[in-house]
């Protein structure tokens, strides 16, 4: 199948319903018209490694009326930054659309749910690429924040973290790190384009304590533009599971430091214009060790000759570790992701 052909069929299932798709978030809560009246519900949705986030479900709802981000070290209430400093449980909304552009790195506290629905909320700016400032802000459990890589959002040492329906382009470094000691995380429904190194998962090959991390990538969209890392991985344990793939210029999926990748029903498409087929890269180290890593595919739709480099023998209870919820069909991928990406969200109707 052609991308020129896969994209037309996109297009059409954009104009299917928004229930049953086989998507089990989006169908534990969009078919409601009164989804803003409970928006808190959607804690409930979550699925893979990061399900038990609840971020702010048991705070009260922060509305966002300001725009600016001015002050960054003594920000104003009102403000997205405001919100996120705060040691309450939030679980933060927006008054209308608008566009936050940011004076530094948006630190977010523990027990925060950022919930665009309803609004075009588009956050752009932040620190230049290895940028230093020691006093951006004064809030004492975030003192320790030192600097800035320029990524899209970085995770330090977070643990039971959700990122849903957001899109993601053009970042001075990485789209999306866990770092740290990260762990149970779910990155879902997401669209992401023009970019080269979009998801890294695990600080170094040194940093063994990133050996338990276990993150699930699913229902996500990889798109024009990309070049590697859909996700590069270290040490510990990835399930990714029913993702389109339609662009990579050097590699899909990759990684170092002998981490579990299982890949299940996923639809891997590789360019026209490449001579890069392969959907995996086995990093920085020679190949007597990284045959032994296990990297399993199983299920997954490789077209235009894309192909996917298993390794390993690991047995079921290793996969077991990677495993995070029920992989669907491959052939269900084009409608499990069409709506995903940023969702158009209007109080009192089906969203």
């Amino acid at each position: 199948m052609s991308l020129k052909s896969i994209n037309a069929s996109r297009r059409n299932l954009g104009y299917l319903s928004s229930c049953a798709t086989g998507n089990p978030i989006d169908d534990c809560w969009r078919c409601s018209a009164n989804w803003e009246l409970n928006r808190q519900n959607l804690a409930d949705c979550g699925i893979g490694f990061g399900k038990n986030a609840i971020g702010g479900k048991n705070g009260r709802i922060y509305t966002v009326t300001d725009s600016n981000d001015d002050d960054p070290v003594n920000p104003k209430p009102g403000t997205l930054r405001h919100a996120t400093i705060q040691d309450e449980p939030l679980w933060i909304i927006f008054r209308g659309d608008m566009v936050i552009r940011l004076k530094q790195e948006l630190l977010i506290n523990s027990h925060k749910t950022i919930d665009g629905r309803g609004a075009s909320v588009h956050i752009a700016g932040g620190p230049p690429h290895d940028e230093h400032n020691h006093s951006r802000n004064p809030h004492p459990r975030l003192r320790w924040w030192d600097t800035s890589d320029g990524e899209g959002i970085s995770i330090f040492g977070g643990t039971n973290i959700w990122i849903d329906h957001c899109s993601f382009s053009n970042c001075a470094d990485g789209l999306i790190d866990a770092i740290h000691g990260s762990t149970s995380i779910t990155i879902s429904n997401n669209y992401f384009t023009h970019h080269d190194k979009v998801m890294l998962l695990g600080h170094s090959d040194e940093y063994v304590e990133d050996k338990n991390m276990q993150v699930t990538i699913s229902f996500n969209h990889f798109g024009e533009g990309l070049v590697q890392r859909m996700p590069r991985c270290r040490h510990g344990y990835f399930h990714v599971v029913n993702n389109d793939y339609t662009h990579w210029e050097m590699y899909a999926i990759g990684g170092s430091a002998s981490p579990t990748i299982y890949s299940q029903g996923n639809r891997f498409l590789a360019p026209d214009d490449r001579v890069k087929k392969e959907v995996t890269k086995h990093e920085d180290a020679p190949e007597s060790e990284w045959q032994h890593w296990n990297w399993r595919s199983e299920g997954d739709l490789m077209l235009n000759g894309a192909f996917f480099r298993q390794t390993g023998a690991g047995s079921s209870s290793t996969y077991a570790r990677a495993s995070s919820l029920s992989a669907r069909p491959s052939s269900l991928v084009g409608s499990i992701t069409t709506a995903v990406g940023p969702l158009n969200c209007r109080k009192g109707s089906r969203c």
